[in-house]
C-alpha cells in the first residue's frame, strides 16, 4: 500500500541549508527527506482512497489563505524522543488548523505524540551528533510565504517525492 505524508517544504535557500547542515551532522536520511514541517506524517494510503484524499486535501488548501512562517532557534524532543529541530516561531497555529484538517478526513492518522510542528534537522543520532546540531543552529532564523502544501510520496527506497503540490487559498484566486 503506498506512504503518502503532508508537509510544508521549506522552500530555498534555506532547504538546501538545512538539508546540507543535516548530512554534516550525519543523518541519513538527509538525503532522502527534504526540509518541511509535517501536516501528516507518512500514512498508507490504499489505491481507492487516494482520490478521495487528493480532493479533501484541495479543499483544505482552497480554503486556507497563505501564511507566513517564521522558523527561528532549535529545540529537541529529548529525552522522549532523540530529535533535534529547528522551531517554528510563526505560523504554529495556521500548521495546527492544517494538520488537524487533514486528518479530518478521509485517512485517518492516530499521533504518537501531540502535534508539534517543527523541522528537523537531526534524528536518531549518538548524543554528540544532536548536541552539536542543537549548537550549531541556534541562531538559524528565516522567514518566508507558505503558499502551497505538498503530497509526498515516501517510495521504499526511502526518498520522499513532491507528487503534487496544492495552493493555499485556490478558492480566493
Amino acid at each position: 500500500m503506498p506512504v503518502h505524508g503532508v508537509a510544508v517544504t521549506v522552500p530555498e535557500p534555506w532547504g538546501a541549508q538545512l538539508q546540507d547542515a543535516r548530512e554534516d551532522f550525519g543523518d541519513p536520511m538527509a538525503s532522502a527527506i527534504p526540509p518541511h514541517v509535517t501536516l501528516l506524517p507518512p500514512t498508507a494510503v490504499e489505491d481507492g482512497a487516494l482520490e478521495e484524499f487528493l480532493a479533501h486535501l484541495a479543499s483544505i488548501t482552497a480554503g486556507t489563505e497563505p501564511f507566513d512562517m517564521v522558523l527561528s532557534g532549535t529545540g529537541t524532543f529529548r529525552p522522549v524522543s532523540p530529535v533535534v529541530f529547528v522551531q517554528v516561531s510563526q505560523g504554529i497555529a495556521a500548521c495546527e488548523e492544517l494538520e488537524s484538517a487533514v486528518r479530518s478526513g478521509p485517512v485517518e492518522r492516530t499521533l504518537e505524540f501531540p502535534y508539534h510542528p517543527h523541522v528537523t534537522i537531526a534524528h536518531h543520532l549518538a548524543e554528540p551528533s544532536l548536541e552539536r546540531a542543537f549548537d550549531e543552529l541556534a541562531d538559524f532564523r528565516c522567514s518566508f510565504r507558505v503558499d502551497t502544501v505538498e503530497l509526498y510520496l515516501h517510495d521504499d527506497d526511502g526518498v520522499w517525492r513532491v507528487v503534487r503540490s496544492f495552493p493555499l487559498g485556490a478558492d480566493h484566486a
